[in-house]
């Protein structure tokens, strides 16, 4: 009637899952920067599928030149960190097959990555896949999904931005 009860979505954004698989909280992580949150928060996952796709409407911002991680920004400013594998580095490229570039506009869906996950498996030290967001200082609060699995594009993220 007045609206007085009516929550103010205006600052929310929903991120969606990039990869489909079993969910894997970022303190679980078997790498210190990313279980640290040293490189910001959020989640891995497990992978079962070999394609990584958009979470959301955005820019690649920047992309490992071994193939192995993305960065992604959308139109509210939320950077997200896409990093498939623990070690990966090593791989010198080899697993990952990149279809996008640096600046590059993304639609949510977009197919951004192919990874071998059994190459991965054989020559690195985890397939576990953070997803983080790297610019908390954007971020008022984040709310994680409570899914122990997850397909490609189902919500993962809901994300209530600090007032602008």
């Amino acid at each position: 009637m007045f609206n007085i009860f009516k929550k103010d979505k205006s600052n929310e954004i929903v991120i969606k899952t990039p990869i489909t698989g079993k969910i894997v909280k970022i303190e679980d992580v078997p790498d210190n920067v990313f279980s640290g949150k040293l490189v910001g928060d959020g989640i891995a996952i497990l992978p079962d599928d070999e394609f990584v796709y958009s979470p959301f409407d955005g820019e690649i911002v920047q992309i490992a030149p071994q193939k192995y991680a993305l960065g992604l920004r959308n139109k509210e400013n939320v950077e997200l960190l896409i990093h498939l594998g623990i070690d990966t580095v090593n791989l010198k490229g080899e697993g990952f097959k990149v279809y996008v570039e640096r600046n590059q506009k993304v639609k949510t869906g977009d197919k951004l990555i192919k990874a071998d996950w059994q190459y991965i498996s054989k020559n690195a030290k985890s397939t576990i896949s953070p997803i983080v967001i790297t610019n908390m200082e954007v971020v008022k609060e984040i709310i994680i999904t409570e899914a122990e699995y997850v397909h490609a594009g189902d919500n993962i993220f809901t994300i209530i931005l600090n007032d602008r």
